[in-house]
């Protein structure tokens, strides 16, 4: 997952959204009914082992305000977020804050949460999904039942995948069923 300029990215936000958008009007459904993305910012670390390091990181920069103190933590443009989102004066001492506004720094990376707003446009899709119906389409050679002679490949046909290769597979073997199998 990326976070970007625009919001989020990546290979799991494209596999998330294949599916969001298969909800029926879903653009319109955002417009009055908010979608949470709840996001770990430190799946390798439980809720207790997370709250131990942030205990070993405080003793370590104890004299410093809380802004210098998440450097080994996390990346330097996710910092003045976390602090944001923390409700943690960024200037405080890190020796002046609370087990209980570190308990809400733990929650904070454990579910960081974002409100998903709207999608990008499609001028800028990497997969679309629609098309051909599978069922107007003979697997075998990719001939339109409807139309003889008439043959699909790739995007052109309602399947999509999720990230990661698939999707070309899929263009590249239609593609080839399309094209190798009409030689004579």
């Amino acid at each position: 997952m990326l976070f970007t300029h625009f919001g989020v990215s990546g290979p799991i936000i494209l596999s998330g959204s294949a599916h969001l958008v298969r909800y029926k009007n879903i653009e319109e459904k955002l417009k009055t009914k908010s979608i949470i993305l709840n996001i770990d910012l430190k799946p390798a670390l439980s809720e207790e082992k997370l709250d131990e390091r942030l205990i070993r990181d405080f003793e370590e920069f104890k004299n410093k305000q809380f802004k210098n103190s998440l450097n080994k933590l996390l990346p330097q443009t996710m910092i003045p977020v976390i602090i944001e989102k923390s409700g943690i004066y960024e200037n405080k001492k890190v020796n002046e804050i609370t087990k209980q506004e570190r308990k809400k720094l733990v929650q904070l990376l454990k579910n960081f949460q974002l409100e998903i707003k709207g999608f990008r446009p499609i001028e800028e899709a990497i997969i679309t999904s629609g098309g051909i119906c599978i069922k107007e389409i003979s697997p075998k050679t990719m001939q339109s039942k409807k139309v003889k002679g008439l043959y699909f490949a790739g995007e052109i046909i309602d399947v999509d995948a999720y990230t990661g290769g698939f999707n070309l597979q899929i263009a590249y073997s239609t593609g080839y069923t399309a094209g190798i199998l009409q030689e004579d």
